[in-house]
């Protein structure tokens, strides 16, 4: 992981793109010993027009006032352990955020910015928080409901990585953040996964959400058709 940033640091970034009513995306690059992997912010406007930043990234002014059209930032969920980059300069840019991360995180979180919640409710109806099963409390999970359907918003239990060529692709399939199919990362495996049949139940609970229209993660692209299929397929992993 590369050092937390003390300034607004901007890495390359693409659009911002609306997903759905209210739900806002963007991918960047973060350098990794070896490697570059591809993250992602999602961003979701509450019934009160304020906003949930989810897995903050330093974006662009122009890209910033995108944000900021969707309605003021509210809340910054930092994920888990590993998303705490750009944390520190988002509530120093927004000094009203409330920060929340799961139980598991909330320790390593704080050494670089103040935890209010390891919980939350948004006080809107069609957006919940959840602390994933049998991951240890180390992540945390939206789910989203709109006239559309529901999406379902992780950060590093799933990833959605195509195989790259070269020492680098070798190095991203190595770590489980590249192949044919949405997977559960082999390093995530190792370092989050504490009971497969919690987090099993978890994906099964999740692909019976009425109208799961998608599902957005950190690393990878969203998957928007077949997403209740996808979590049954990796609840299968888990066996």
């Amino acid at each position: 992981m590369t050092a937390v940033h003390d300034t607004w640091e901007v890495l390359p970034h693409g659009p911002v793109t609306a997903i759905d009513d209210g739900i806002l995306t963007v991918t960047g690059r973060i350098p990794l010993p070896l490697v570059e992997l591809e993250r992602r912010m999602t961003v979701v406007r509450l019934s009160d027009g304020s906003t949930i930043i989810y897995s903050a990234v330093a974006l662009a002014e122009d890209a910033m006032k995108q944000i900021e059209r969707l309605g003021m930032p509210r809340y910054l969920v930092v994920p888990g352990d590993a998303h705490r980059l750009d944390a520190k300069i988002y509530k120093e840019r927004y000094p009203r955020l409330r920060v929340l991360t799961p139980p598991g995180a909330k320790d390593r979180v704080e050494k670089v910015v103040p935890v209010d919640a390891t919980e939350a409710d948004f006080g809107d109806p069609d957006v919940t928080w959840q602390t994933i099963a049998g991951a240890g409390g180390h992540e945390a999970a939206l789910v989203v409901r709109r006239a559309s359907g529901a999406t379902l918003i992780v950060s590093d239990l799933i990833a959605n990585l195509r195989r790259k060529g070269g020492f680098e692709g070798w190095m991203l399939h190595a770590m489980g953040f590249g192949g044919d199919a949405p997977q559960v990362p082999t390093v995530e495996r190792v370092l989050m996964v504490e009971n497969k049949a919690k987090l099993r139940q978890q994906f099964l609970e999740w692909a019976a959400i009425p109208d799961l229209r998608r599902i957005i993660m950190s690393h990878g692209k969203p998957i928007e058709h077949g997403a209740a299929q996808a979590l049954r397929d990796l609840a299968d992993t888990l066996n």
